[in-house]
């Protein structure tokens, strides 16, 4: 059994008491040592802003060509905090009981109630860097709900969010970078972790421009490199979203939890056929005022607008009246799917639902009527005004669905249907984000922590944030107390010459196949493996199908793949070859760990294990506890256990009827 390192004592007094007793660095010796970010999203900028401000010496890489493009700019719909802004119940508990319940009973209540306690911090923190936060006409800042709470938590900024959030971490970045405590290696790709006597030491990354291999030591490594949904190809995230850092901790020893734990987000634009190579998130924000149905008849071939309010079905509204178009994302997924399936899906694939905002329009233009006093409005001015209200509200949004569709979601309902989105598998950590390989730390996306066995909306950034923030400073120091005792270790340690010749070998067995399949191939068939046998359902056949079908493709890739060019140079089809060799790997993982949980749960959903209605059924007895996986050799990995208390909120069935 594996041991989180949770602190004795109430649960809403647990950080608090942590931060009084926690071991400090004094600033001299902080100016000694050097502490190595991989990623600069906004969990790893804000951690390498904060630690720079403290005054430790920071290497921060990213592969990007700038820590502007990290993929945390693509959230839109906000990020959540426990304000109670709006007079509606909010607390601290409530977001603390929420994100337990959202995510199945299988999250960590010491990590969940401390991120609900530095939400409150983030918005202040985020508010003084300048971050233009949407606000009520008298000023005060605005608030939106999100799925899987009955209150509006979530702070926005139109439908940017995450860009605007990042560029405010990106700003303090900058600033660090300027007075010399960080040193920013932009078009870097870390692809080893060195380690000496079980600790992290060191990387060694690649100079993705000149192909050049480099060492970089440090008293610690912060992994803060994201999630890894493109394992199944088709997602929504960006193209070059990868787990390779990740990967490469696990290898040297980092469990990896919860793997099978992925995100499918169920207001995505429909994939239009297979010359796609990603998908595109409609925000869940636009479940606030969208409704979604789909026709009562099966089958149904007329237009949207031809079907009248009688021949509709709010299938969500019917099934969960208490929270309706507000459900947390798997269970509005699985709906979507279990429509669609059975024969009620719209559009030309028939592998989609409506997503309307005419009631929405109409609702909002009769508002605007009557503040303006205009008794007896007419139909075509109350549309132009409620248009009006939800352009300022979602106008971004909506101009994106209309350029890659080409329809004017103001006039027809959009289309919709789950896609692949966020991760809530990650490098397993302990209370301080502490992997188990000494001196590496996991943030953000990239570690298992905070989500259990689904997110909620609009919690991605406010845990990226508040792990980079608040949380990192405070605990790298209990580890970093005890190593001012130690020097620099140098890059000339045959640790780091013996890492390096590893590296160069598996960078020069890939190039030197010269296979005829591309890259993009087998990174295409493995998504299809995934998503058929380990995407929105599961079952034990379909994944010991994927497991032999997986172990089959690594063969032939490492046998036939094609990459052109040379090493020493810029070379974009080495850089995806050696991440979709690490993606096959991780996807045989996802596929044990989702046939080993005999149970479904959150974004699990194993067939075999469901209620008569065709939702979730958990197994509380045998399986409440995160699964950890320590790499031993190629097709080998030992399961270890870290059992889940919950002392606070007692796990019951998960109902929002």
């Amino acid at each position: 059994m594996l041991d989180a390192k949770i602190p004795e004592g109430p649960l809403d007094h647990v950080w608090t008491d942590y931060k009084g007793h926690c071991k400090l660095v004094n600033p001299a010796n902080k100016r000694k040592m050097e502490i190595i970010i991989i990623g600069t999203g906004l969990a790893g900028a804000s951690a390498a802003a904060s630690l720079g401000e403290l005054g430790y010496k920071v290497k921060a890489f990213c592969y990007q060509d700038s820590p502007r493009r990290a993929h945390s700019i693509a959230a839109q719909g906000g990020i959540n905090a426990a304000k109670n802004y709006q007079n509606d119940g909010d607390s601290v508990f409530r977001l603390f009981y929420d994100t337990i319940k959202g995510g199945d009973y299988r999250a960590r209540e010491g990590n969940v109630h401390r991120l609900a306690e530095v939400s409150v911090n983030i918005i202040d923190q985020c508010v003084a860097q300048g971050v233009p936060f949407a606000r009520e006409y008298g000023g005060l800042l605005s608030n939106r709900s999100f799925g899987g709470t009955q209150v509006q938590r979530t702070f926005y900024a139109a439908g940017q969010t995450g860009q605007q959030l990042l560029i405010g971490a990106y700003q303090a970045l900058e600033r660090q970078i300027a007075l010399g405590n960080v040193k920013m290696y932009n078009r870097h790709e870390m692809l080893e972790l060195v380690t000496i006597d079980g600790k992290a030491k060191g990387i060694i990354a690649r100079n993705l421009v000149s192909g050049e291999l480099e060492r970089h030591s440090g008293y610690a490594v912060l992994l803060c490199s994201g999630g890894y949904g493109n394992v199944f190809y088709l997602s929504t995230n960006a193209m070059g979203s990868n787990v390779t850092a990740a990967w490469k901790t696990h290898k040297k020893g980092a469990y990896f939890a919860n793997p099978c734990y992925t995100q499918i987000h169920p207001t995505c634009i429909p994939v239009s056929g297979e010359h796609q190579s990603k998908l595109t998130l409609m925000s869940e924000s636009l479940r606030n005022d969208g409704r979604i149905w789909v026709p009562k008849k099966q089958n149904d071939t007329r237009k949207a607008s031809e079907i009248p309010e009688e021949e509709r079905d709010y299938y969500l509204e019917r099934r969960y009246p208490a929270f309706g178009n507000l459900v947390p994302r798997d269970v509005a997924s699985r709906a979507a799917k279990e429509r669609c399936d059975a024969g009620y899906g719209v559009g030309t694939s028939k592998q989609a639902v409506y997503l309307d905002y005419g009631n929405a329009i109409e609702r909002y233009g009769q508002i605007e009527a009557g503040k303006k006093g205009i008794a007896n409005a007419s139909a075509e001015d109350i549309i132009a005004m409620g248009r009006e209200v939800v352009k300022e509200k979602y106008g971004n949004l909506f101009d994106m669905y209309e350029k890659i569709t080409g329809e004017n979601p103001y006039e027809v309902p959009m289309r919709i249907y789950p896609a692949v989105h966020y991760t809530m598998g990650g490098i397993w950590v302990d209370y301080e984000l502490q992997t188990t390989v000494p001196g590496l730390y996991s943030l953000g996306e990239a570690n298992f922590s905070d989500h259990g066995a689904n997110r909620l909306g609009a919690s991605a950034l406010m845990q990226g944030l508040a792990d980079g923030y608040f949380v990192i400073p405070y605990t790298i120091g209990n580890f970093l107390a005890d190593e001012i005792r130690n020097p620099p270790t140098s890059v000339d340690h045959p640790a780091f010459i013996a890492a390096q010749k590893d590296v160069e070998e598996r960078i020069n067995r890939l190039i030197n196949i010269k296979g005829k399949t591309s890259v993009e191939s087998f990174h295409k068939r493995l998504g299809k493996i995934m998503w058929d046998k380990c995407g929105m359902a599961r079952n034990a056949q379909g994944l010991q199908e994927a497991i032999s079908e997986i172990r089959k493709l690594k063969e032939e890739f490492w046998s036939d793949v094609r990459i052109p060019g040379e090493v020493k140079e810029m070379n974009f089809e080495l850089d995806k070859a050696g991440r979709v060799a690490d993606f096959i790997e991780l996807g045989e993982l996802m596929c044990i760990d989702a046939l080993q949980r005999e149970e479904s749960c959150g974004g699990h959903f194993r067939e075999e294990h469901q209620t008569e209605e065709g939702e979730a059924l958990r197994d509380d007895e045998n399986f409440m506890y995160v699964a950890a996986w320590e790499y031993k050799a190629d097709h080998d990995w030992q399961l270890h256990k870290e059992e889940l208390k919950y002392e606070i909120v007692k796990p019951t069935a998960r109902s929002y009827k």
